[in-house]
């Protein structure tokens, strides 16, 4: 008894062969949808870097390029940028000051890369601490319980523990992904003698400033004038209120969507 060969039909092959292209083509999309999945993460761990060491001067070029329209950027209740140059003021002419420290470290990313390629949505935890030194005389203008006990080299010591989440939309532009739209959420923090419950009744007001940082001798420097007030305000933790889901982690979706306003 032989075996019979049976030769494949030019038709068998043709139908072959598209299968394959078929297979490959989700294999390419697939390893490219990971590549960019992993070049965002490393996007936005090199913004954290830089601005811990307090070089957001460099953290501009992660940014999208001037004249790129819905530029967005919003951190508090008082107000969102939408112009280049008012999102890229939030980085320069940072200080250095001696004795502060900003420690921001990242986590738990959900990052969804559309299907399309050209977006991306990504949100983030973080939790961290930031301290530094304040001139006694600048202190006076800020709360009491902003600070803690006593002083160290002459001047007062403020030492936080601070917790946030992030909203960040990406675009790929040039070949490259920027960042396009940001969003900080303080969630509470807390100075290092006092809890977050009791410190989170007393500092509600504090989202509805601009303030942008402690520089020099501890003086604070406010954000520049909002382009536009937020469409919806955000509040931090109070042991009044009931927390919510916000933001919403992305989801697979094909092209663009603002879901982060």
């Amino acid at each position: 008894m032989t075996d019979v060969v049976v030769e494949p039909t030019v038709e068998s092959l043709q139908s072959e062969i598209a299968d394959l292209r078929e297979q490959v083509g989700v294999a390419l999309r697939l390893a490219q949808r990971a590549e960019d999945r992993g070049a965002i993460e490393n996007l936005f761990n090199r913004y954290m870097y830089l601005h811990n060491a307090f070089q957001d001067e460099q953290i501009i070029p992660l940014w999208v390029k001037r004249g790129t329209p819905g530029i967005r950027a919003r951190y508090t209740n008082a107000g969102q940028y939408t112009d280049y140059d008012s999102v890229i003021r939030y980085h320069q002419g940072r200080p250095t000051p001696e004795g502060k420290l900003i420690l921001h470290y990242t986590t738990t990313p959900v990052i969804e890369v559309a299907a399309d390629g050209q977006t991306a949505k990504g949100v983030w935890l973080m939790a961290g601490s930031e301290s530094g030194l304040t001139d006694p005389e600048v202190a006076k203008e800020s709360p009491e319980y902003m600070y803690s006990p006593g002083e160290v080299l002459g001047k007062r010591v403020w030492a936080h523990w601070v917790w946030c989440k992030y909203a960040i939309d990406f675009l790929r532009q040039d070949g490259e992904w920027k960042i396009w739209k940001f969003r900080c959420y303080e969630l509470t923090r807390a100075p290092f003698e006092e809890n977050w419950i009791s410190f989170g009744e007393k500092n509600q007001h504090a989202f509805d400033l601009d303030l942008m940082y402690f520089g020099d001798d501890g003086r604070p420097v406010f954000m520049p004038k909002s382009d536009e007030p937020v469409p919806t305000e955000y509040h931090p933790y109070s042991p009044t209120t009931r927390q919510v889901l916000e933001p919403v982690p992305p989801v697979p979706h094909d092209t663009f969507e603002d879901t982060f306003k």
